[in-house]
C-alpha cells in the first residue's frame, strides 16, 4: 500500500533520538518525514545541515520535522550530536514505516543491485493527511521548496 496525497496517513509509532514519536500525538501539528539513506554520509549529512538551518522556519510555520532512517537509535544520537540537530531522528531498523510510505528501492552501488531508501520527503497536514510528498530527492534547494510549501499551509 502506498501512501496517497489527500489521503489518511496510516498511523505508526517508531523509536527516535528524543523517545516514542507516534503520529497520534503530532495531531494538530504538520509533520515533515524525510527520509534519508545512512548516517554520516555526504548527501544525508549535507540534507540534514540544510533541515537544521530552516528548522526556526518550520517551527514558525507549526511544523516538526524527522529525519527517518534504518540506522540504528546509537547511530543516530552520534551523528545528531555530532552536527547539533535541533530536530528528532527515527531508526526504522525494520524497515516498517520505509515500507509505509515505499521508499525502499533497489539502487545500484558501484555496479552492484542494493536495497535502499530513496530520498524523499513527506509532508503530513494538520488533519494527518499527506499533503505533500518528494521522491528521488535531490539536495540542493530541496529543503527551500519544502518549506515554501510547508508555509502554504500554516
Amino acid at each position: 500500500m502506498t501512501i496517497e496525497v489527500g489521503k489518511k496517513v496510516p498511523a505508526f509509532t517508531a523509536e527516535s533520538t528524543g523517545g516514542p514519536v507516534s503520529l497520534a500525538a503530532l495531531r494538530g501539528s504538520i509533520v515533515v518525514l524525510y527520509f534519508y539513506p545512512k548516517d554520516n554520509t555526504p548527501g544525508c549529512t549535507t540534507e540534514g545541515q540544510d533541515f537544521a538551518a530552516a528548522h526556526a522556519g518550520f517551527r514558525k510555520a507549526g511544523a516538526v520535522v524527522y529525519g527517518v532512517s534504518r540506522d540504528t537509535l546509537k547511530s543516530h544520537a552520534g551523528f545528531k550530536d555530532k552536527l547539533g540537530f535541533p530536530f528528532e531522528l527515527i531508526s526504522d531498523p525494520d524497515e516498517a514505516l520505509c515500507d509505509s510510505f515505499g521508499v525502499m528501492k533497489l539502487k545500484n552501488m558501484y555496479g552492484k543491485q542494493v536495497r535502499g531508501i530513496e530520498r524523499s520527503t513527506f509532508v503530513i497536514g494538520a488533519d494527518g493527511k499527506l499533503a505533500r510528498q518528494w521522491r528521488g530527492v535531490r539536495v540542493p534547494q530541496h529543503v527551500d521548496e519544502v518549506l515554501a510549501f510547508v508555509q502554504t499551509l500554516s
